[in-house]
C-alpha cells in the first residue's frame, strides 16, 4: 500500500511531466486529478487533459507515467486514466450542441483538391482517436457522397412533436457525414443564388444532429462567396485549412481567401500544399514538381500562417477516390502519402489544443443587472 509520502511524491513528479502539444507541465495545466490504489495493487492514475485528447498524446503519457511509477514503486503495474478538461465549447450550444471544435477546409480556387484532402484529413483525425464529423457545405458541387461510398444515399430527417424537423448524418469508417449530396438527386445541377444558398446552409447546420464531436470539419466550395460569409458569421469557427497547388494562379487565389478569412476574425491554421510532387513508381530515388515548388510554403511565410506540409501527387490517391474510401484508411496506401495526412492532421490537433487552453485561461466576464 503506498505511504503517504510516496503518494505526495508520485503526484508531484507526475506533475512535473510535460505535454508535449503545449510545451506545459501536467501540474501547470492543472491536469493531474488523483492517483487511485487498488485492491489488487494496480494504480489509476487520473489525469484531465486540454481536449481533444488524441492517440500520440494518451500513448506518450502512458509512457511516461509508467517511468515515474517504476521508479518509485518497482514492480507495480499502473494504468492512466484520461478524460478530457471541461472547457466551454467554442460553439454555441444553440447552434451545434456538443460539437467542441469547427475547422473549415477551403480554398481560393477549384481544382486544387480541396475536398480529397477534406476527406483524407477527417480520416486522419479519426485514426488519432477524436470524434469526428464533416459537413460537405460545397454545394455547388458536393463530392463527399463518392469520396466515402454513399452515392445514391439520401438523408434520413423526422419531424418532432413541436414541429421542428431534424436530420441525422450517415455513419461511415466511424466518421459522421452530412451533405448537400444527401438532398440533391444525383446530377441534380446545383442553381442556387445567393439568399437560396445561404439559406441551404443554414438548414444543413442548424437542422443536423451531430451529437458528442470532438472536431467538425466544413468542406466549403472554392472561393470566397455566401457560403464561407455565412459559415464565419453564424458559426465561429476554431480555425481554417487552405489547401493549394504550388503554382502561381492557384497561390494568387489563396491569398484572397486568407484576407477573407483574416476579415472575419477567423484564425487560419495553416497552408496545405496538394499534388505538391511525384515521385515515379519505378524511379523512386526521383521527384518531379509538375506544378511547380515551394509556392506553399513561401507563401505562408510572406502572409505569416503555419505551412502544414505537403501531399503527394499519387495514384493511390485516385484509386481510393474511385472506391469510395479516403486514402490513408487503405491498408494497402503509399506510406508517404499516409504519414503526409496524419503529420499534417497532428499539426492540426496540436493547434487545436494550444487554442482550447487559452481559451481556458481567459477569464470569462459575467455581467449582472
Amino acid at each position: 500500500m503506498l505511504t503517504p509520502e510516496v503518494y505526495a511524491t508520485l503526484i508531484e513528479r507526475i506533475a512535473e511531466i510535460s505535454d508535449p502539444d503545449l510545451a506545459q507541465s501536467l501540474g501547470e495545466l492543472g491536469s493531474v486529478h488523483s492517483i487511485i490504489e487498488r485492491a489488487d495493487g494496480v494504480l489509476d492514475v487520473y489525469l484531465e487533459l486540454i481536449p481533444p485528447i488524441h492517440r500520440a498524446l494518451a500513448q506518450h503519457l502512458d509512457r511516461q507515467v509508467a517511468a515515474v511509477v517504476s521508479a518509485l514503486v518497482p514492480n507495480m503495474q499502473c494504468i492512466v486514466q484520461a478524460r478530457p478538461m471541461v472547457i466551454e465549447p467554442s460553439v454555441p450550444k444553440a447552434i451545434l450542441d456538443g460539437v467542441l471544435d469547427t475547422v473549415a477546409v477551403a480554398s481560393g480556387k477549384g481544382g486544387v483538391g480541396k475536398s480529397t484532402v477534406a476527406a483524407n484529413l477527417v480520416a486522419s483525425l479519426m485514426l488519432e482517436g477524436l470524434q469526428i464529423g464533416l459537413l460537405d457545405a460545397d454545394i455547388y458541387g458536393p463530392s463527399v457522397p463518392t469520396l466515402f461510398g454513399l452515392e445514391g444515399v439520401t438523408l434520413h430527417a423526422e419531424k418532432r412533436e413541436d414541429g421542428t424537423i431534424r436530420g441525422y448524418p450517415h455513419e461511415q469508417y466511424g466518421i459522421k457525414i452530412a451533405s448537400m449530396g444527401f438532398i440533391m438527386q444525383r446530377d441534380q445541377a446545383a442553381i442556387f443564388r445567393g439568399p437560396m444558398l445561404a439559406g441551404y446552409f443554414r438548414t444543413l447546420v442548424e437542422q443536423i444532429e451531430w451529437g458528442n464531436l470532438d472536431v467538425l470539419v466544413f468542406d466549403l466550395p472554392p472561393g470566397t462567396g455566401d457560403v464561407q460569409l455565412t459559415l464565419a458569421q453564424q458559426v465561429p469557427l476554431s480555425g481554417a485549412v487552405i489547401v493549394t497547388t504550388p503554382q502561381r494562379l492557384a497561390l494568387a487565389d489563396v491569398r484572397r481567401s486568407i484576407a477573407m478569412f483574416q476579415k472575419l476574425n477567423v484564425d487560419i491554421l495553416g497552408i496545405v500544399e496538394n499534388m505538391s510532387y511525384y515521385v515515379p513508381p519505378d524511379a523512386p530515388e526521383k521527384r518531379y514538381s509538375i506544378f511547380g515548388e515551394g509556392g506553399g510554403q513561401t507563401l505562408a511565410k510572406e502572409v505569416g500562417v503555419p505551412f502544414l506540409g505537403e501531399i503527394p501527387l499519387h495514384d493511390d490517391i485516385r484509386t481510393a477516390c474511385d472506391a469510395g474510401i479516403p486514402v490513408v484508411l487503405d491498408p494497402e496506401c503509399n506510406v508517404h502519402v499516409r504519414d503526409a495526412y496524419r503529420a499534417i492532421a497532428h499539426a492540426i490537433i496540436k493547434q487545436l489544443r494550444q487554442r482550447n487552453a487559452q481559451r481556458r485561461r481567459e477569464p470569462s466576464v459575467e455581467i449582472s443587472l
